[in-house]
């Protein structure tokens, strides 16, 4: 009866150490070294890929934001800054509804396939507006050059990228809003295209934060938001 009562207790006492053990390597050791490892080698990323202006944190190069007005009185949905290039649509899933602010809480796709009314409504609507927003005095917007992230959120609803194509599409009203020379903006975009990763990978994007905040320096400083 004793060795009956002896190995419980001996197994409980082995599978206590066990836990304690794997606890210290699992829960403390191994996190406290990735994480000293990733900020002497790679601070940024661990960090979250932050990007700075004026020596405050204004965002990450990660993930998308938008630049709208403020709220006017009776609104619910800002409109759009012209001033500013704009990213592509977001469409990810937020808090058990659908988020199309940027302001996600859950990361994700609106899972609707090609042929849904709702859909199709809504890539109407965005390229509706594309092409009012865009189109300038002399250069209306032919609706046949809107790409198509112009108007599709991406997979996650956070691309903090555009293509090149939309990028240039919005040159002339960006380059108009601000009084600036249309040559001048496309050279900015030239400037901040990234091409494929190793050369094959992906396709080229343009990161909507970095060209704003190239766009605001050269407007001597004015605030993006």
């Amino acid at each position: 009866m004793n060795q009956s009562v002896r190995n419980p207790a001996r197994q409980l006492w082995a599978a206590l150490r066990a836990l304690l053990v794997l606890t210290l390597v699992c829960g403390v050791i191994y996190p406290l070294a990735v994480t000293g490892i990733a900020q002497a080698f790679m601070p940024g990323r661990a960090n979250g890929s932050e990007i700075t202006a004026g020596g405050e944190v204004v965002g990450s190069a990660l993930i998308g934001q938008r630049y709208d007005l403020p709220l006017k009185k009776g609104q619910e949905v800002a409109a759009p800054d012209l001033r500013w290039f704009q990213p592509r649509p977001s469409e990810g899933l937020g808090t058990n509804s659908l988020n199309t602010r940027y302001t996600l809480l859950v990361s994700g796709a609106s899972n609707l396939s090609g042929d849904n009314a709702d859909l199709i409504e809504r890539v109407t609507a965005a390229k509706a507006a594309v092409v009012r927003d865009n189109s300038v005095p002399g250069h209306p917007v032919d609706p046949a050059r809107v790409p198509a992230d112009a108007v599709t959120s991406s997979g996650s609803g956070l691309d903090p990228d555009i293509s090149p194509a939309y990028a240039h599409l919005q040159v002339r009203r960006v380059a108009a809003r601000n009084h600036l020379a249309a040559d001048r903006v496309a050279e900015l975009v030239e400037q901040h295209t990234d091409g494929r990763v190793l050369g094959f990978i992906g396709e080229p994007r343009v990161n909507v934060l970095g060209l704003n905040l190239a766009l605001r320096r050269l407007m001597g400083g004015a605030g993006t938001r």
